[in-house]
C-alpha cells in the first residue's frame, strides 16, 4: 500500500506544473468567458446565435414568426464557417443590414439554414412525393443582422420569406404588432431592392406543408 502511495505522489509531482497550468487556463477561460456574457447581456448582443425569422403579411399586417434559433457553432459545418458568420454579423450596418460574407461561400452557409430548418417541413416533402394533398410555395433566405435602436437583441437573423411576397411588398407599410417591428418592415424593404441587385446573397427554396 505505501508503495502505491509512494509511486502516487512521484507521479504527482512529475506533472504537478502541468495540472497547475491546466488549471489556471481552465480557471482564466471562465472568467474571460463570463465577462463576454456580461457584456454581451449589457449590450443585448448575441451574435454567436442564430435565429430563423418567418416573415408573414396578413391581412394588411405583418407578423414575425420564429422557426428555429441555434448557436451558430451548431450550424455551420465547423467553427471557422461560424466565426466568419460571427464576424459578419458585426459588420452590418443601419443601410445593409445582409452579412457581408464572400460571393463564393454564400451557398454554403445559406444551404445551412436550409439544412437545419428542412425538418420542419419533411413531412410535406413526404406528402408531396406520395402524391398526397400539399401546399407548396417558393421562399427566400437571407443571412441579416440589424442595426437599429428599436431592434431589442442583435443577432445573426436568417429572414423567410416567400417569394412572391418579397418581389410585390405592399408600397405602405403594413400595420405593426409593436413598434419595434418598423425596423423589420425597413428591412424586408432593403431586401426586396438587394433581392434584385444581388441574388447571390439570397437562397430560393420550395416549401411544402
Amino acid at each position: 500500500m505505501l508503495d502505491f502511495i509512494d509511486v502516487v505522489f512521484d507521479k504527482l509531482d512529475d506533472h504537478w506544473v502541468k495540472i497547475i497550468t491546466a488549471a489556471g487556463f481552465m480557471i482564466v477561460g471562465w472568467f474571460f468567458g463570463k465577462r463576454k456574457a456580461s457584456k454581451d447581456w449589457e449590450k443585448r448582443e448575441f451574435f454567436d446565435r442564430l435565429n430563423v425569422s418567418l416573415n408573414i403579411i396578413r391581412d394588411g399586417k405583418l407578423k414575425l414568426r420564429t422557426l428555429n434559433e441555434t448557436r451558430c457553432e451548431l450550424l455551420f459545418p465547423n467553427s471557422k464557417a461560424a466565426q466568419a458568420v460571427i464576424d459578419a454579423a458585426k459588420k452590418t450596418t443601419l443601410e445593409d443590414p445582409i452579412l457581408p460574407l464572400p460571393e463564393k461561400d454564400y451557398w454554403y452557409y445559406l444551404n445551412a439554414v436550409l439544412n437545419e430548418i428542412s425538418e420542419q417541413f419533411a413531412t410535406g416533402a413526404l406528402r408531396e412525393d406520395l402524391g398526397l394533398p400539399v401546399t407548396c410555395d417558393q421562399f427566400v433566405i437571407c443571412l441579416t443582422s440589424e442595426v437599429d435602436d428599436n431592434v431589442r437583441m442583435r443577432k445573426v437573423r436568417a429572414m423567410v420569406i416567400r417569394k412572391s411576397l418579397l418581389e410585390n411588398l405592399p408600397e405602405e407599410r403594413p400595420k405593426l404588432a409593436r413598434k419595434g417591428h418598423d425596423t423589420r418592415w425597413k428591412t424586408l424593404c432593403k431586401l426586396a431592392k438587394a433581392f434584385q441587385a444581388t441574388p447571390n446573397r439570397f437562397l430560393v427554396i420550395d416549401l411544402c406543408q
